[in-house]
């Protein structure tokens, strides 16, 4: 499954693990503002902002996980199995598939109010990007640095919901998430003050039991508490090298290790963990088997181009040796 996330310090980050139990060939892409999109049912998207994050590019067309344009509007798909419900055509709607969705919003809209109005109109559409690649069940959270919004598609239309936590795991739907995070209302990142029985004279016994319940299992459900939990409670300096730093570290508090989640065909576990710095352009990422972090600029490259600029992962392990 996957964990999106938002932080904020002196700029703005939004980024995510995408847990799988295989990889796809995926890779840093950005895309420039003249690059021009076909859409299945839209038509073509000429001009648009530019936008980097991690696609896989199947015939010249990337297929987005997550990304941020030029505007610093961020998105990202989550896995949303059983419960993601895409439709037929409709008339008088913005018919787009779930693989247009993200350049079809990141491409025109610069904020998440531009993008309330544009989804008032939309329709995703049951049609498979091919016959080898079929559709992929998912929900969405779409961010700017002021707020973020999670998108569903399910059997009783489209939902929209505000995201004041500023994180997304996968099922059940999200607003199930945020009632579920009353259930550890009592958590704290302080000590716990004895509310047990004022006849028993109990003290802590080791630093952090104010957290004493927070979910450690690798579901979906407790993968968001313990994110929003962290995320909510997170201090760092404003510094780049420290906001990005705290960012992979609220990642890493719920990735995935391979061998703990068992699956039909192999193990899930965490295949990379991005951050991008929405405000500059910047993306990070670590992969599972390096966990150095890379970066590639946005602002780099000729914006003003039409082809696509991708930059295959560095995967292999990059150790220091100091002596």
């Amino acid at each position: 499954m996957c964990t999106a996330a938002t932080y904020k310090t002196n700029d703005h980050y939004f980024g995510r693990n995408l847990d799988y139990e295989f990889a796809y060939n995926q890779t840093v892409t950005v895309t420039p503002r003249n690059y021009e999109f076909s859409f299945r049912r839209m038509g073509k998207m000429k001009n648009h902002y530019a936008m980097i994050g991690m696609a896989f590019v199947q015939e010249n067309y990337p297929l987005y996980y997550d990304a941020t344009n030029e505007k610093g509007l961020s998105m990202a798909g989550l896995n949303f199995p059983g419960n993601a419900d895409y439709k037929s055509e409709a008339e008088g709607k913005d018919n787009v598939a779930p693989f247009e969705f993200i350049p079809w919003i990141l491409g025109d809209c610069a904020t998440v109010g531009e993008t309330r109005k544009k989804l008032s109109r939309l329709n995703l559409l049951k049609e498979d990007f091919s016959e080898q690649l079929p559709l992929s069940p998912l929900h969405w959270m779409i961010s700017d640095r002021d707020e973020s919004i999670v998108v569903e598609s399910v059997k009783d239309g489209l939902k929209i919901y505000d995201d004041p936590v500023g994180i997304l795991t996968n099922n059940p739907p999200f607003d199930y998430h945020m009632t579920n995070l009353a259930n550890y209302m009592s958590l704290s990142p302080s000590d716990p003050e004895n509310r047990f029985s004022e006849g028993l004279c109990l003290t802590p016994y080791s630093r952090g039991m104010g957290s004493l319940g927070l979910p450690g299992d690798l579901s979906s459900a407790s993968r968001f508490i313990k994110a929003t939990f962290t995320k909510m409670n997170s201090r760092s300096g404003s510094s780049e090298s420290e906001s990005v730093s705290q960012f992979f570290h609220i990642l890493s508090s719920v990735a995935q290790q391979r061998g703990c989640c068992k699956v039909e065909h192999g193990y899930e576990y965490t295949i990379y963990s991005s951050c991008c710095n929405t405000d500059k352009g910047i993306y990070y990422y670590t992969t599972y088997e390096n966990s150095r972090i890379t970066g590639v600029d946005m602002r780099r490259e000729q914006l003003d181009g039409d082809k696509l600029v991708s930059y295959p992962l560095i995967e292999g392990q990059q150790i220091y040796m100091q002596n």
